[in-house]
């Protein structure tokens, strides 16, 4: 087994403690996963990482919810906390080493000394304030601040207010704070949020008001000098990112954070806790990762009120922890509000997870099985190809620490999941299914064999930030079951002799509703099923089945086929659709027509198992009467026929004889 170094300086990442006024939503959801991601690349690198997570349970609006549901705060926030937060991020395998509730002794006495310690330097005082006062944000909000009378997020315009509280002067330390962010343009990242910061640093924040009366809302951490007062939830709950570390003796790990959370809590992270920080002596964090918004599919605001709300629970239980973890992660960018929802999800779990890395996995096993009763050779001789790979396979775990570090982990995905494309394409140009006709080619066999076994393993270490229970059960499946892999640059660990080990499948494609018949009576007999006939197209039509399959398509008539028009096509060019992972533009001819070569475009989803120079010269068979369709802006007329067998093998249907382009299929 690998041992991780902890050479390197420490990495502590926390998320934002969730308030527990509410069962989490997606947003929660993305911000666990993001973080969790973010320290398992990290932990793989060597890095020696500390993650936190919690929830924060003080201040009026969970006051307010727990006497609405009949419970006593205490026992309102246990619930949540343990009963639903906790729980969700352990089934989505969140791997936080700490998760610190506000309630917790070890919290409030951390908070309170900083309280202390800040009043005797005499940057807290006693005064009177009237103000906008925002119930959903627990704070005062400016006019600047409100759209259409209403403070984003909130459901009601701000009440006025007027009390008497302690408050913290803020305004004393903006100044330094406008020029720290100056001086340290990567603070906070994206950059636009940055920018949001320095805008609101241009007119005067004003000190901020951080208690509350008890007579109001008693439920909060006591003032040391003043138990009449609560300590306002921002200045309790910022204090956690401490408290946490500091109760296990870590305070070394302050400096070194790095905090993740929502663009709608900017300010309080980006203003509030920074200026608290420094008035209190201590250590600034490393960096502020914001995060923007899940988005409904249709690109609205997402929400119980309008009825599009995505329940994390439900997609945990229906698609698994690994398929959520994974499409949430490859379809988000930070600096952007991101689209969700279930068809997004299940078309990137069709597309990469199943299709290109499950069915690498599941064709590669059988093929050792088949060719070397499921033991691992020795790779043969290496061809320049092979040496394309292992290059690529060396130069990917620091291209994916690269993009993490940068926070464009959707990115990072996205590498990791060309370089298990590109073993595709090898497999699909090497035809190992040839190969192993002949002991002449044995040794180029075995290179195969092996690259794709060794590709896989390197694969599923690139991707486990992601999947880490799937990874897991990747290289088990390799043989490697039991094995921890550092993200560096190696090749060659997966020893020659390895038994695999195949097991389910690693990620089966959705279901597809099917008709139900009116009548049981009219259901043909089951019979084996034959190697599917499917279209190799993104986004057109499906031949039907010739045979049809139990509770399959329904039977067509020979006049219905007869509309079908099917024809021998020879592809004269090929190339990549760029920006598209799985297409190709093939150009084909179709015969003559009145003298004149009749040559079409057909955009066809096969870059997975062909390389454009693959298919030019080959004779293939084209739904010739399909109405086009425009893929990528490029308009599609007709449609190429493939098969594909059980482990994933596909090929394109066409005659052996050299017939003419046109002809007809009958």
């Amino acid at each position: 087994m690998t041992q991780l170094s902890s050479t390197k300086q420490p990495f502590y990442i926390t998320t934002a403690i969730d308030y527990a006024n509410g069962a989490p939503h997606i947003g929660h959801v993305f911000e666990k996963i993001l973080t969790d991601a973010l320290a398992r690349y990290h932990r793989l690198a060597g890095y020696p990482v500390y993650f936190v997570t919690g929830t924060d349970e003080h201040g009026e609006k969970i006051a307010k919810a727990a006497a609405k549901a009949g419970q006593t705060p205490q026992s309102f926030v246990d619930d949540l906390s343990l009963n639903a937060f906790k729980r969700l991020w352990d089934g989505l395998e969140i791997s936080y080493d700490d998760f610190i509730r506000t309630t917790e002794a070890r919290h409030r006495n951390y908070v309170q000394d900083v309280l202390a310690r800040v009043h005797a330097s005499g940057d807290i005082y006693y005064a009177e304030y009237e103000g906008l006062y925002s119930v959903g944000a627990e704070r005062y909000v400016t006019e600047k601040e409100l759209v259409n009378g209403v403070y984003p997020g909130d459901s009601a315009p701000p009440e006025l207010r007027r009390e008497a509280n302690y408050f913290f002067r803020m305004e004393k330390y903006q100044a330094w704070l406008l020029s720290h962010l100056q001086q340290n343009p990567e603070f906070i990242q994206p950059a636009g949020y940055r920018n949001e910061v320095l805008e609101m640093l241009k007119e005067p924040i004003g000190d901020l008001s951080i208690s509350r009366p008890k007579s109001r809302v008693p439920w909060g951490i006591e003032l040391p000098w003043d138990s009449d007062h609560v300590t306002y939830v921002w200045f309790d709950a910022l204090l956690n990112y401490l408290s946490a570390p500091a109760s296990k003796g870590r305070p070394e790990l302050f400096e070194h954070a790095w905090h993740v959370i929502g663009k709608d809590i900017l300010k309080p992270h980006a203003v509030f806790w920074p200026t608290m920080l420094k008035a209190a002596g201590l250590p600034l964090y490393e960096k502020l990762v914001v995060h923007a918004h899940i988005l409904a599919e249709d690109g609205r605001k997402m929400g119980k009120s309008l009825g599009n709300a995505i329940d994390p629970v439900a997609l945990l239980d229906e698609f698994g922890a690994d398929t959520l973890r994974y499409t949430l992660l490859r379809e988000t960018n930070l600096g952007s509000d991101s689209p969700y929802g279930e068809g997004i999800l299940v078309a990137r779990l069709t597309a990469d997870l199943a299709n290109d890395l499950g069915n690498l996995l599941s064709r590669t096993l059988s093929m050792v099985q088949k060719y070397r009763g499921g033991v691992l050779p020795a790779p043969g001789p290496q061809s320049e190809r092979v040496r394309g790979i292992e290059k690529a396979a060396r130069a990917l775990p620091a291209r994916v620490l690269e993009l993490a570090r940068d926070l464009k982990v959707n990115m990072a995905l996205e590498a990791a999941m060309e370089f298990v494309r590109d073993l595709n394409r090898y497999i699909a140009e090497s035809k190992p299914w040839d190969l192993a006709k002949s002991e002449s080619t044995a040794g180029e066999l075995d290179s195969v064999l092996y690259t794709a076994v060794e590709g896989l393993r390197v694969a599923s270490v690139a991707l486990e930030a992601a999947i880490p229970r799937k990874a897991k059960e990747l290289r088990a499946q390799l043989g490697l079951g039991g094995q921890t892999y550092r993200l560096e640059a190696a090749w060659g660990l997966t020893p020659p002799g390895t038994v695999v080990q195949a097991g389910t499948v690693l990620f089966p494609k959705p279901e597809q509703p099917k008709p139900e018949a009116k009548d049981s009576s009219d259901q043909p007999t089951q019979k084996p099923r034959p190697a599917k006939v499917e279209q190799a197209e993104a986004s057109a039509p499906a031949a039907p089945d010739a045979t049809p399959a139990p509770s399959g398509p329904a039977e067509i008539s020979i006049d219905d086929f007869a509309r079908i028009d099917l024809r021998v096509a020879l592809v004269v060019a090929a190339e990549v659709v760029p920006k598209a992972d799985k297409l190709l533009k093939l150009t084909v001819q179709l015969g003559s027509v009145n003298g004149e070569v009749e040559e079409r475009t057909v955009v066809s989803g096969i870059r997975a198992w062909f390389a454009p120079e693959d298919l030019v010269g080959r004779r293939v068979v084209v739904v010739a009467n399909l109405k086009p369709v425009k893929l990528r802006g490029i308009l599609s007329h007709g449609m190429i026929l493939a098969a594909e067998d059980e482990n994933g093998n596909l090929d394109v249907i066409g005659p052996k004889l050299e017939l003419p382009g046109g002809t007809k299929v009958r």
